[in-house]
């Protein structure tokens, strides 16, 4: 072989070897385009289970549909600013969230109803409503008029009262004359009023101070917020009146989720129920070891008459200008749900 031909062939054996490395270097780019983007924004700390519900879905994805999805966590409110979420996905610039029933019903009215107090019996009842006909009938209202597909239910906690001082309390008319803290929204103020108390508006951050002071009588919260904010240092009692059991939803994007096929929509919602599924264990569990903390903190623990306080703040609400966007008949469903 002469020189000549020997240099042909190595800057040919040279060329054959770069655009061998430009593959491999490109291929993953190529790959990483194919997937499927899914970017999460949640204003959750790392420690809620609300947070860790995320890696769920994320493991999830990876196990049902492996190198399919690109899901990117983005916690304590980085990506969106908490309540911006739903009208980020609705214009297509973010995937997944987990919006509440007060982001819903701000759209969508006859979703107040489950703002209200004493719709939910517990969080088993929670699930059965949402995973039932009514779930599937209010989800494709909140999908037609929001832009947005709910997936899963989340149980956010079960709210209880909480009191500097111990209280008999039976009934919504022995709460009569308590400054009972509530957030400052007028549906918020409303619950209050309808539990019987003299519901006061104060910032989450003042509390504490509040009812050290004695500027509020109690404040209500699931027991969880209860412990994290150390409210049970400043109080005596706790109420187990079960007014509102919380919850969320994590929903997706129309835009993203009419994108995907049948067998992709099929993963991210029994993704979705999976993470649904592990914050809803591990929240109730926390909550059931909350009384005997608090027993042992000194506080009182009681029960009152829950179907009086039901009857009681259900019948305000069907008198209140709130249950005339109310779906004739929904209620009493709700109800009858077992």
């Amino acid at each position: 072989m002469t020189a000549s031909l020997k240099g042909i062939f190595r800057r040919s054996l040279l060329a054959s070897a770069s655009a061998v490395l430009l593959m491999g270097a490109l291929l993953p780019a190529a790959q990483a385009q194919n997937k499927v983007l899914l970017r999460i924004s949640t204003p959750a700390v790392p420690d809620d289970w609300h947070a860790k519900m995320w890696t769920v879905f994320k493991e999830s994805l990876e196990k049902s549909a492996p190198g399919e999805f690109d899901v990117q966590i983005n916690l304590n409110a980085s990506l969106f600013k908490q309540g911006t979420e739903p009208a980020a996905m609705a214009r297509g610039n973010l995937e997944l969230s987990s919006i509440s029933a007060f982001d819903i019903a701000k759209l969508i009215p006859e979703f107040s109803i489950f703002t209200a107090g004493y719709i939910m019996r517990d969080p088993d009842h929670q699930q059965k409503v949402f995973n039932g006909p009514i779930g599937t009938e209010m989800f494709k209202l909140v999908a037609d008029k929001m832009e947005v597909t709910p997936l899963s239910t989340v149980y956010l906690g079960t709210r209880q009262v909480n009191l500097r001082e111990v209280r008999d309390v039976k009934v919504p008319a022995d709460l009569k004359g308590v400054k009972l803290r509530m957030p400052g929204s007028k549906e918020w103020l409303f619950l209050g009023e309808a539990l019987g108390a003299t519901p006061t508006p104060l910032a989450f951050g003042e509390v504490y101070l509040g009812l050290k002071t004695g500027t509020i009588d109690g404040q209500d919260n699931p027991l969880p917020s209860v412990r994290a904010a150390k409210f049970y240092e400043v109080t005596k009692q706790i109420v187990l009146t079960s007014h509102l059991v919380d919850g969320i939803f994590i929903a997706i994007s129309n835009k993203a989720y009419n994108a995907m096929n049948a067998a992709q929509k099929t993963k991210v919602k029994a993704a979705a129920q999976a993470a649904a599924a592990y914050n809803n264990e591990n929240r109730i569990k926390e909550e059931g070891q909350l009384v005997e903390f608090f027993k042992k903190e000194g506080l009182t623990v009681t029960t009152p008459d829950v179907d009086a306080f039901r009857k009681t703040v259900q019948t305000t609400y069907q008198n209140s200008e709130y249950a005339k966007a109310w779906p004739k008949g929904l209620l009493e469903r709700i109800n009858s749900t077992k």
